[in-house]
């Protein structure tokens, strides 16, 4: 039986006088249960026919056709009646969690508001309640984070913090976007064997929308394979990845981050090193605050690169990567030598470590969240020239059309705002950004985690091409060990602020010392295994 059915369901959105189709037609169902998969590039459409189940898009949709929830129509349904659907019987796990939380209430309170209002649990029940979802979801102590706030989690643990929230309340259908996406391996695989385990104990049901191929081949029941927002092709999951028909699908199964990088010169000069590098945070109780102790996030890290070489730094959520990224870069204070290009950073002033800005660059995880929504893209890439008084007006203009054309976008887009442009698209604008500035060395956080695979593809490319050119030294953190296998020279493994493994890129992935950095290569692979046969 058919928990949800979609008939012909078209969306159009009009601006400024024109229409744009952002599904077009698209008939499927979901049956009590089971798993249904919507899969493909970013603008196919998966997203707002997602939304399009319990009428969350904005006003200016226009929406046909059909959209049944257990025999009742979603589609001119009363707003009462839609409240009562939604975040019950269907909840939603979004892909980006820092614009989904509210930054001004606690984690608790957040939780608390979904329990308290389909469940009517308050006080100690509630509590109890938000605890064992925190535990479900792979968040260690939880009791302690109760009271944080979004910003206080890094980005693996808010999304898990999204999951506890869609869990909630048991719900019937739960529409997953991108739910794992920003998750590290093992917690990814924690994630799904839940929400599997949920599945199968309560006859959920799931829309999966999602990039990674390999997590829809071992999860879902059946796929949908949507392009420009037509369903180009559909059925059960094990016949499409045997025999896809459609040439969008066999593109889509292709797509994964292959190769390796040329090696580094041997003559090649150190661009940073650091010796026993060090980010205590002091924990303070009391009135008076006092020290009672520390959370170690990075302890004792010692690392170098060289030009033309890229670091990987792996490891879970909360395992101290960004961190001592930020250490590196002096945005945050630490302990111990930090040497780049020659010189100790360490007890530099703000004044003169503001020199050596420029040639240290950053790409975070969120390109959405990370580009001002207030300026042009000209505008946002051409910033850094300005604050570092590199050249006039005239000649910005010219080096911001140059840098476009080198990272694969059109110069005559700069006019433009981020919100016009796809995921992939908005992570080129802030790779233009950061290489304008002609870095030697450029920090890429999580760059490509965002990105659906055949995207992913081209960045990795694209930072191959970029990095040969300018003999960049790149510091690359990410959980997808299969894109930092095939864009790393050296790798170091992380957990809970220490290094504990270290060496080549063939001697990481090719035989792990640890038993952690092999639980990590497993997660990552046996994963990929199953997704790929």
């Amino acid at each position: 039986m058919s928990l949800l059915r979609v008939r012909n369901l078209s969306v159009s959105f009009t601006q400024d006088g024109a229409t744009t189709r952002a599904v077009k037609n698209v008939s499927f169902e979901v049956g009590k249960g089971e798993t249904v998969a919507l899969v493909g590039e970013s603008g196919s459409g998966k997203s707002v026919t997602a939304l399009s189940t319990v009428a969350l898009l904005p006003p200016s949709a226009e929406v046909t056709g059909s959209v049944e929830y257990d025999g009742a129509e979603m589609i001119g349904a009363d707003e009462a009646g839609l409240r009562k659907v939604r975040g019950n019987d269907i909840s939603f796990i979004f892909q980006e969690p820092m614009t989904s939380l509210n930054p001004l209430h606690t984690i608790e309170k957040q939780l608390a508001e979904s329990i308290q209002l389909h469940q009517g649990l308050t006080g100690a029940a509630a509590r109890d309640r938000i605890l064992e979802l925190l535990d479900k979801v792979g968040i260690r102590d939880a009791e302690s984070r109760l009271k944080a706030y979004p910003h206080q989690l890094s980005g693996g643990q808010r999304q898990r913090v999204m999951i506890a929230m869609a869990l909630a309340n048991r719900p019937e259908l739960l529409v997953a976007d991108e739910p794992t996406t920003a998750l590290d391996v093992t917690i990814q695989a924690q994630i799904l064997d839940l929400l599997a385990d949920l599945k199968a104990s309560e006859r959920m049901s799931l829309l999966f929308i999602t990039h990674d191929l390999g997590i829809v081949r071992r999860f879902a029941d059946r796929v949908c394979v949507m392009q420009n927002g037509e369903i180009v092709e559909a059925g059960r999951t094990d016949e499409i990845f045997a025999n896809p028909r459609h040439p969008y699908t066999q593109t889509l199964l292709a797509a994964e981050p292959k190769g390796e990088p040329e090696p580094v010169p041997t003559f090649a000069e150190e661009v940073v090193r650091t010796d026993a590098l060090r980010v205590w945070f002091p924990i303070q109780r009391g009135l008076l605050r006092k020290t009672v102790g520390h959370v170690k996030a990075v302890n004792e890290a010692t690392l170098s690169v060289r030009q033309g070489e890229t670091l990987g730094v792996v490891g879970e959520s909360g395992s101290g990567k960004t961190t001592l990224a930020l250490a590196i870069l002096r945005l945050l204070s630490s302990q111990g030598r930090i040497s780049f290009q020659g010189r100790e950073l360490q007890g530099l002033s703000s004044a003169q470590i503001r020199p050596l800005r420029k040639d240290m660059q950053v790409v975070f995880q969120d390109p959405y969240g990370s580009l001002s929504p207030r300026m042009t893209v000209e505008q946002i890439v051409a910033e850094g020239l300005s604050v570092h008084r590199v050249t006039g007006d005239h000649d910005r203009t010219q080096l911001v059309a140059d840098i476009l054309t080198e990272v694969g976008l059109d110069p005559a887009m700069m006019h433009r705002y981020p919100h016009e442009f796809s995921g992939g698209q908005r992570q080129r604008i802030a790779i233009a950004r950061a290489m304008i500035l002609n870095p030697r060395l450029v920090v890429l956080d999580e760059p490509t985690s965002a990105l659906d695979m055949t995207v992913q593809v081209q960045i990795v490319e694209l930072l191959r091409k970029l990095q040969k050119k300018h003999d960049l030294a790149y510091l690359f953190i990410s959980h997808d060990l299969k894109v930092v296998r095939a864009l790393s020279h050296k790798v170091i493994v992380m957990k809970q602020g220490d290094i504990v493994e270290a060496g080549t890129n063939a001697e990481i992935f090719g035989n792990p010392r640890t038993d952690y950095t092999r639980q990590l290569m497993a997660a990552a692979f046996d994963l990929q295994a199953k997704g790929t046969g």
